[in-house]
């Protein structure tokens, strides 16, 4: 992981420069689109076809299907942060139908995931569109069950194998954490729901179960999983930001406590440039596609929060932070370090 430079500007100053970047063209955009959506069905037609002659091919395209997912939710995500086109109504249809494509209600996510924005970083402010993370101390004060708990949460194939499905196919079908928020978000939820509903009906009706089975769930699933990683490790790693009260602050948060996610060209674009996620969260008005000219231009930030693939895998063991250290640490440290069970 390597830090910002000393000299660097001011997370705030970063504001005035980063706004160069923030307009989208809507040429590039559709364009962006449609190179997203019609590899989508076109993988999907290809999956149905081979159904006929090896439900094991199918399963392998479907499967592969998923990083398009992932794709079509970068896209529903610029969207949601009013980063996809100028025009903001067609933006918010753009976003809602792909909603149902990647089983995420748009405008509950989009409310949820600016309480992210807002929040991240701030050890007051927990709960919504983070993945849930204790202090030492918070950890050491609870029971052995409380204690239990958060350990299963954090293990890897609750975080990453169970913990996807869930998310996509279960809780995002209510507007949780929005509950008492008023009708629109239960609207969105609802009205996705009916649409995924409408979309699994003419399914079977066309195909029966097998499609459902061998080609939705799985490509479904697989970008769920995708996206899920993506998200961990753009937030949670060694060199993170975690304050509270007055220590803390949103734009140093937004740039210290988001990394830089280094990956091979083809997984780039694929994952939208999400990987470029400090310079995201400090300025989140610029297009997915548009992150790469901010590093290319400003080496400062090209450098800041570097994380390789290898460092993100060694980042699956950390769970909790130490405010003393101001780092994200292991179980095994933090019991070693402060005899915590």
């Amino acid at each position: 992981m390597t830090d910002l430079p000393p000299n660097r500007p001011a997370a705030r100053d970063w504001l005035s420069i980063l706004a160069r970047y923030r307009e989208p063209s809507t040429r590039r955009s559709l364009w962006e689109l449609a190179a997203t959506l019609v590899p989508f069905l076109t993988l999907w037609v290809l999956a149905w076809m081979a159904l006929s002659v090896s439900p094991w091919a199918a399963l392998g395209i479907a499967a592969l299907n998923g990083a398009f997912v992932v794709r079509l939710f970068i896209i529903q995500h610029d969207c949601g942060h009013g980063a996809f086109l100028q025009n903001r109504t067609a933006q918010d249809w753009i976003g809602r139908t792909l909603g149902v494509l990647t089983l995420t209600p748009y405008a509950v996510w989009r409310r949820t995931h600016s309480i992210h924005h807002a929040h991240h970083g701030d050890l007051d402010q927990r709960g919504i569109g983070d993945v849930m993370t204790l202090t030492i101390d918070e950890y050491r004060a609870r029971g052995w069950f409380g204690r239990l708990m958060y350990r299963l949460y954090r293990h890897p194939v609750v975080l990453f194998v169970l913990g996807p499905s869930y998310l996509f196919l279960l809780q995002n079908r209510v507007p949780l954490g929005l509950m008492k928020s008023g009708w629109r978000y239960w609207a969105s939820a609802m009205g996705t729901n009916a649409m995924i509903g409408l979309t699994v009906g003419l399914l079977l009706w066309f195909g029966g179960i097998w499609p459902v089975l061998l080609i939705y769930l799985p490509t479904l699933v697989v970008g769920a999983t995708i996206g899920v990683w993506l998200f961990y490790v753009q937030h949670q790693f060694e060199q993170t930001h975690w304050s509270k009260g007055e220590d803390w602050q949103l734009h140093d948060a937004a740039l210290e406590g988001s990394s830089h996610y280094i990956l091979p060209q083809p997984l780039r674009w694929l994952s939208g440039n999400i990987g470029i996620h400090h310079v995201h969260h400090l300025y989140s008005r610029i297009p997915f596609y548009r992150l790469p000219e901010v590093i290319r231009d400003h080496r400062a930030l090209a450098e800041a929060q570097r994380l390789t693939i290898r460092e993100s895998l060694a980042s699956v063991r950390l769970n909790l932070w130490d405010t003393v250290e101001g780092k994200l640490t292991s179980f095994k440290d933090a019991r070693e370090r402060y005899g915590v069970a």
